[in-house]
């Protein structure tokens, strides 16, 4: 008798318990068809790539710890990927979408993504990560929600808006590309674009509360935004919850993401949006609308401008970005229950760029390597222990001063579980923006000129925010704090894509001589092979 009740408890056990797992961990299941059209941002018609038809991509919404499935169809004539900017691929670097990673999706072929946003919480953004793709679309916005069961430390706004902000080139990607590989610098563009537009507008009721997620999608340049006539408050960077302060206008660099609250409480009128260049000797700038829904009047008066002050105000600002200690972001433990002031790092490295000339052509180096990228991804190599296509520390943890430079694929061997002090020296007349793969890091300290030891002092030790890429200011050194807790083959580069693509990156590889799958998954089943790992069986 005792085994018949048995039974069905068990059953409904069973099915309780797979519904508590759907219910946290659902699965999302997209297919994204990749192809080219026409669009006019400016007003004559571009070839533009299109994902589903759209330019800019289609708006990626995932919750906490889902699962994304996502197949990626490549309709172009070149080999494709994805990578999703600020998504830490815990224990997956085989799904990061970097040519150190994974081989391209060649043409009139597909690859099935699968990942999850573990563990995260925030705005981000998806790109091509392949040539000078980019340049054309494929970009979209990536934005992670927290589970219901988790506080935010905000009210829910009235209404969510994804601001995709950068520079924009009538050229074609190919023609960049073909300028690159000539041995010249990106040259500079011609306009900044608003969601693929010169006039994007948004509407909003008086008296509400809006969240606007910006994020700076373009290849090469800094921007400041703004709305006229109304105050920012600062809610979240990449993934951190910060101090909410209240800002008339903010620098957003490459890659960079940031979310604030606008309280729609001025006159019902329509309002200029503003992004204009930063750290340019021409300063092109691109103006959408706040537009109320009982607005009286059109956009009227001088387009406000941005700070006229570059590095100072900048780095004042830049300062200014505070981790919220009490608050959660992801999980429900407060960000400052973790003291990562309090640990000493395992060791330094410091990484200087640098703009040399190699066999007469325009590179980009890191301590004096200028990265080219290999037949075979480095994950695959290191996966298959396939000799020839890369060796650990190719490129050393601080600048020779030598001031060469040649061409290779570099990279950095780290162990897993190590916690490191990485500075960016940045020798160059130009601001630089660095983006890490796989993970965020503590941004504690910029300085003018050299770093030294004693540059330490200044640190933030207490309250600096993370996230996953930073500026680092002309001839001036930003550091950051990174807990390598996150195995795998993750891509560290320059943001800005023309330096990415003429050398100015690096790979870490964070190695545990333990294999298991507790720090890191198996290789998925559906990995595309290319180069010599052709052939090689995924198990």
């Amino acid at each position: 008798m005792g085994r018949a009740v048995l039974v069905p408890l068990l059953a409904v056990l069973s099915l309780w318990i797979v519904s508590v797992v759907r219910a946290e961990d659902a699965y999302k299941y997209y297919t994204w068809t990749v192809t080219y059209g026409a669009a006019t941002p400016l007003g004559l018609s571009q070839q533009v790539i299109l994902i589903n038809g759209q330019f800019p991509g289609p708006t990626l919404e995932a919750v906490t710890n889902d699962n994304i499935i996502l197949n990626v169809i490549n309709k172009l004539e070149q080999p494709f990927l994805l990578t999703w900017n600020g998504i830490k691929q815990r224990k997956n670097s085989w799904q990061d979408g970097v040519l150190g990673t994974n081989c391209p999706i060649p043409p009139n072929s597909n690859y099935t993504y699968k990942f999850q946003t573990k563990d995260q919480i925030g705005s981000y953004t998806y790109f091509p990560s392949t040539l000078m793709h980019r340049a054309a679309g494929g970009f979209g916005a990536l934005n992670v929600y927290a589970r219901s069961v988790i506080p935010v430390p905000y009210a829910k706004p009235a209404g969510d808006f994804s601001l995709l902000v950068g520079d924009w080139y009538k050229t074609s990607h190919r023609v960049l590309q073909q300028i690159l590989d000539s041995g010249k610098p990106l040259p500079f563009p011609d306009a900044v674009l608003i969601n693929g537009q010169g006039r994007a507008s948004f509407s909003g009721d008086q008296g509400k509360t809006y969240m606007f997620r910006v994020s700076n999608i373009g290849l090469s340049t800094s921007f400041n935004f703004r709305i006229q006539g109304h105050k920012m408050k600062l809610v979240e960077v990449e993934g951190s919850h910060v101090l909410q302060n209240i800002y008339d206008s903010l620098d957003i660099h490459v890659g960079q993401s940031v979310t604030v609250l606008v309280t729609l409480d001025q006159a019902p009128k329509d309002y200029y949006i503003v992004a204009s260049t930063r750290f340019t000797q021409t300063v092109l700038t691109a103006t959408g609308v706040l537009h109320y829904t009982n607005s009286q009047a059109a956009v009227s008066g001088p387009v406000p401008a941005g700070p006229t002050n570059e590095v100072g105000w900048s780095v004042d600002q830049a300062r200014s970005y505070r981790w919220n200690l009490t608050s959660n972001a992801a999980r429900p433990n407060p960000q400052g229950s973790f003291h990562y002031g309090t640990i000493t790092p395992t060791r330094t490295i410091v990484l200087a760029n640098s703009a040399p000339v190699i066999n007469g052509k325009q590179r980009y180096a890191v301590n004096g390597v200028s990265y080219i990228n290999t037949d075979t991804p480095l994950k695959l190599a290191d996966h298959f222990n396939i000799p020839g296509v890369f060796s650990i520390n190719s490129i050393q943890s601080s600048p020779s001063g030598s001031g060469g430079a040649s061409l290779g694929t570099s990279v950095l061997g780290t162990s897993h579980h190590d916690f490191i002090e990485v500075v960016f020296q940045n020798n160059e007349n130009a601001i630089q923006s660095w983006h890490l793969d796989g993970y965020d890091f503590w941004v504690v300290g910029f300085g003018a000129g050299q770093w030294t030891q004693a540059s330490r002092k200044s640190y933030n030790l207490v309250d600096a925010l993370t996230r996953h890429t930073t500026q680092v200011y002309p001839n001036s050194w930003t550091t950051i704090l990174v807990s390598l807790d996150n195995q795998g083959m993750w891509n560290l580069r320059s943001a800005m894509w023309g330096r990415q693509y003429l050398g100015q990156q690096l790979y870490l590889r964070v190695y545990n001589p333990t294999q298991s799958l507790a720090n890191e998954y198996d290789i998925p089943s559906n990995a595309l092979l290319c180069g010599k790992a052709v052939g090689r069986p995924h198990h």
